[in-house]
């Protein structure tokens, strides 16, 4: 690999893990690039980018830091205070700021179906795990993936806690201060598009829309989604 690219950090959302970047890390290699599949515990906000900024703090050199979905949040309070983190890129994400959570950001505009889809599991500790409902995981979360291969990442999805998702951002939001750019999608039915559209345009993304995009835009698109990635570190690095 070529040293004098960024590595490539992503992170994970909720209701997934790091198999789904498969096909984007195979182009990001073949380009050239270091990257990372940074795993997300999805237990809580803070504690969750305490362990990604770790994982940030071992990295030598510049870095491009790419989250999706929740991940979005994770990386805005990862980031904050690393200047090795040269750009953020976030991908169908949430862009949260200061005290707000995942949960009331999708709520803030109408179209998403992620209440509905959601199983619960209660755990002994009192809290509650939260699962896409593999029936409903095809159309809600990953409309234009093949029927079969989102059957695989339902079965593989991994929860996140009521109370991370609940969580609202704490302290500084690294978009303020590092340039940032959004990947759009468009029929998203999990965080609208207008929702993302909302978080894009308040944080100063360059922004990209991929029209009739699910929520696993890197998955059914991973050439506008590489494209980006690799046009955040040539603008940046």
């Amino acid at each position: 690999m070529a040293h004098n690219k960024p590595t490539i950090v992503l992170v994970h959302g909720a209701f997934a893990d790091g198999s789904g970047f498969t096909t984007i890390v195979k182009r990001l290699v073949a380009d050239g690039y270091p990257v990372v599949a940074a795993p997300n515990p999805l237990r809580g906000l803070s504690s969750d980018a305490k362990q990604v900024k770790a994982l940030l703090d071992s990295i030598e050199g510049p870095i491009v830091l790419v989250g999706h979905s929740y991940g979005g949040a994770v990386i805005s309070a990862a980031a904050t205070g690393n200047p090795e983190v040269k750009a953020l890129v976030y991908l169908a994400a949430f862009v949260p700021e200061t005290g707000e959570s995942v949960q009331e950001l999708v709520e803030k505009f109408p179209g998403s179906t992620v209440g509905e889809s959601l199983k619960p599991v209660p755990l002994p500790d009192g809290q509650v795990d939260l699962y896409i409902d593999p029936r409903v995981f095809h159309p809600h979360f990953a409309g234009d993936v093949l029927a079969e291969e989102a059957a695989l990442f339902a079965i593989a999805q991994r929860p996140a806690t009521g109370a991370a998702l609940g969580e609202p951002a704490a302290g500084p939001q690294a978009w303020h201060t590092i340039p940032n750019y959004n990947l759009i999608s468009g029929a998203d039915r999990i965080i609208p598009p207008a929702a993302q559209e909302f978080m894009a345009q308040r944080s100063g993304a360059q922004v990209q829309m991929v029209e009739g995009a699910s929520h696993l835009v890197f998955v059914s698109r991973p050439g506008p989604t590489v494209a980006l990635i690799e046009k955040a570190a040539s603008e940046n690095t």
